[in-house]
């Protein structure tokens, strides 16, 4: 059975940080390229960070550009985002997904973990 369980969220300040987790069993990790999305309160998911199924390569938001960072330990199964200089625009539930492109797209997703920026 494929899971993919997030942890690590929270409440924080402006300025502040938070490292995401999201831990993969059920599947073949290391096959698979990561994402983390985030989805705010009456706005569409939106893809944050990716990176490919050997880690080699990272892209980004541009909005979150230099304040965050994915990676992930094939090893262990798990994929992290730091996420530092968090704002409050950066509140949102984040979700864990998991993609690789064979005869169809096979992707999978986190039940989500809630970041809340506030003073």
């Amino acid at each position: 059975q494929v899971q993919l369980v997030e942890s690590g969220g929270g409440l924080v300040q402006p300025g502040g940080s938070l490292r995401l987790s999201c831990a993969a069993s059920g599947f073949t990790f290391s096959s698979y390229a990561m994402n983390w999305y985030r989805q705010a309160p009456g706005k569409e998911r939106e893809l944050v960070a990716a990176i490919t199924s050997a880690g080699g390569s990272t892209n980004y938001a541009d909005s979150v550009k230099g304040r965050f960072t994915i990676s992930r330990d094939n090893a262990k199964n798990t994929v992290h985002l730091q996420m530092n200089s968090l704002k409050p625009e950066d509140t949102a539930v984040y979700y864990c997904n998991a993609a690789r492109v064979g005869v169809r797209l096979y992707t999978y997703w986190g039940q989500g973990t809630q970041v809340t920026v506030s003073s």
